[in-house]
């Protein structure tokens, strides 16, 4: 899938209190790429991310998603569109607490009216689920609610999570940010296993130049400005 953001802005409030967070942004994201968007704190990247994720609207620009606007759906379509088509990692993990992983990791279908288990289409759900869930190592705590889990496991369902519904391009907002350094490189080796066996496009916002340099391609963020790495 081919996402090309052009002329991408971004501004809150009005008047003398006015901020832009995003200044014309345009950006092609090729299928298969892996990049990652490094920038300090309040330099916009979060901004981009749920700009380029249909998760905000932008003040102006256009994103197009194989040649759809995706900004001139309805909220009603925006929603549907991000179910199937887009996963989306958030920092926070964002599980439900009353919820097993498996639960949390389901979660994506049954929103979207799709069945996890039966005749149909519950086989190859269950294998994709099995094969998730052994690459990130979470076979055995399935059954687990997040507070059962540690921070690296709660992030490991978050990915899956993402992963499930088979989208076609992955946004991944500092996936480590709330992890110890090891946990961190865990994450990371698995999101790059993921972008290798399942060829999915992955776009990954970070601070450390260190995860950053881990993307084929790297961009920088400042004041709302962006630019090759």
């Amino acid at each position: 899938m081919l996402i090309e953001a052009k002329n991408v802005s971004k501004t809150y409030g009005s008047g003398g209190s006015q901020v832009t967070a995003l200044w014309e942004v345009t950006l092609t994201i090729k299928p298969g790429d892996f990049l990652s968007i490094m920038g300090p704190s309040g330099s916009g990247k979060s901004t981009l991310l749920h700009l380029l994720s249909g998760l905000d609207r932008p003040t102006a620009g256009r994103l197009l998603y194989d040649g759809q606007d995706i900004y001139g759906m309805s909220d009603r379509e925006l929603s549907a569109f991000r179910r199937r088509r887009i996963g989306f990692i958030f920092q926070q993990f964002q599980l439900l607490p009353v919820l097993t992983a498996q639960e949390n990791i389901l979660m994506p279908l049954l929103l979207d009216g799709r069945k996890a288990t039966g005749p149909k289409g519950g086989q190859k759900i269950s294998s994709y689920l099995e094969q998730l869930t052994d690459l990130l190592g979470l076979s055995d705590r399935l059954t687990h609610l997040p507070h059962e889990l540690s921070g690296g496991q709660q992030q490991r369902v978050a990915i899956a999570r993402a992963l499930i519904a088979e989208p076609d391009i992955i946004f991944a907002d500092e996936p480590t940010g709330n992890l110890d350094s090891k946990n961190g490189k865990d994450v990371m080796r698995m999101l790059e296993e993921i972008h290798h066996r399942f060829g999915k496009t992955l776009v990954v916002i970070t601070h450390d130049s260190r995860i950053a340099q881990r993307a084929k391609r790297q961009l920088v963020i400042e004041d709302g400005r962006l630019s090759e790495g």
